[in-house]
């Protein structure tokens, strides 16, 4: 269980401005300052005055204090929205502590994703495979932008990857879903599978925890592992914590008309929706014919997701903290990924120059814990 430390909250020190912008979007993407020298009433100077030369240079310092998270929400039949929801009408809870309505709230549209696709070879998912090269290559550039950057591994022998965090373009996510399932489109190469579903999916979270932007997995599989080392509720704590959400695609052998029903009977106590879900996507369903449909529908479903902000907590600790969100007047799908935010740095706190929080303006944390650490 090595990969567990990934996950350590570490204090935030200051960062100049230019740091916190013009990059690959991060998960927490406004700040409040604390002005290091105040600029109001610095007298001008015309440019025959020159500036004394010992005035101490103004910096201003930036800190993250505003905490985003990606939330997917359909109608309760798992049906996109008609309509967009009104921002005043999202509020959050954190550790069950009082609802705190969102300062602000927006659909995530075209945020930078970084984007890890798993395809499992295993089972009747490898129906779909002889398709995939060209359905992928297919979501670039209109789903997938040059701004997003994606990954590709295949599950077959063993976990092979062909793409490392590469900008999205067309030919590229070809050729890299054909060099990861070369193994498998060779038959004649008889192996034994060394790694299973859920130490895979724990591997591509991993290393997707280290990429910025809207940290996402496409996992085409059965959702069937074979005898993996870490337990699926491991998998699951591991995407909470690193805020990764997870999207299944499943092949299913029947007609896309019948789709929908099949999804409404599939039970909740199925160990790959459950890690799909409580991470903040779900499972799609498709056959050979639909694929390419399936799979823009998932670029789709990730794009009008709901970007929920709110403040940091004033009463903020470290760890794994649970999040809830809720729709007024709604019975809607509800599923927001997982997000670790910063604790205050008491020497930022104590800093005479820093602008401090209004703790009524902030959500309150509760006293419930998210479940443990599975061991």
């Amino acid at each position: 269980m090595g990969f567990w430390h990934t996950f350590a909250m570490t204090r935030i020190a200051p960062a100049e401005f230019r740091c916190l912008f013009g990059t690959r979007a991060a998960n927490f993407l406004f700040c409040v300052a604390g002005l290091a020298g105040l600029l109001v009433g610095t007298p001008l100077f015309s440019q025959d005055a020159p500036v004394p030369q010992d005035e101490p240079v103004k910096t201003l310092h930036v800190y993250a204090n505003l905490i985003q998270i990606p939330t997917l929400v359909l109608d309760p039949q798992r049906r996109p929205l008609k309509k967009p929801i009104a921002g005043n009408r999202f509020s959050v809870s954190i550790d069950s502590g009082p609802w705190f309505r969102a300062t602000h709230v927006r659909q995530e549209g075209d945020d930078p994703i970084s984007l890890s696709i798993l395809l499992d070879v295993s089972g009747d998912s490898s129906e779909l495979m002889a398709e995939m090269n060209a359905a992928i290559a297919n979501l670039a550039p209109d789903g997938l932008h040059a701004k997003d950057h994606v990954s590709i591994y295949a599950l077959h022998c063993s976990l092979v990857q062909s793409l490392n965090d590469m900008p999205a373009e067309s030919e590229r996510l070809k050729i890299a879903v054909n060099g990861a399932l070369q193994t498998w489109m060779q038959p004649e190469l008889k192996c034994q599978q060394s790694i299973h579903l859920w130490d895979a999916l724990a591997r591509v979270v991993v290393d997707l925890s280290k990429l910025p932007g809207r940290r996402v997995i496409l996992a085409v599989s059965n959702g069937r592992d074979q005898g993996s080392d870490h337990s699926w509720s491991e998998v699951r704590y591991l995407t909470e914590a690193a805020g990764v959400a997870v999207f299944g695609v499943t092949y299913v052998p029947f007609e896309a008309k019948d789709l929908q029903s099949k999804f409404l009977r599939w039970s909740s106590e199925d160990p790959f929706h459950s890690i799909c879900e409580l991470s903040g996507g779900m499972v799609l369903l498709s056959t050979t014919k639909s694929l390419e449909f399936t799979l823009h529908r998932f670029v789709t479903l990730m794009r009008e997701r709901y970007i929920v902000e709110f403040p940091r907590p004033a009463n903020s600790t470290e760890g794994i903290h649970s999040q809830e969100i809720r729709i007024a007047n709604s019975k809607d799908f509800i599923r927001p990924s997982g997000v670790s935010f910063p604790i205050p740095d008491p020497s930022v706190l104590a800093d005479p120059t820093t602008v401090p929080s209004d703790p009524s303006r902030t959500p309150v944390v509760g006293t419930r814990k998210p479940m443990s650490k599975p061991q």
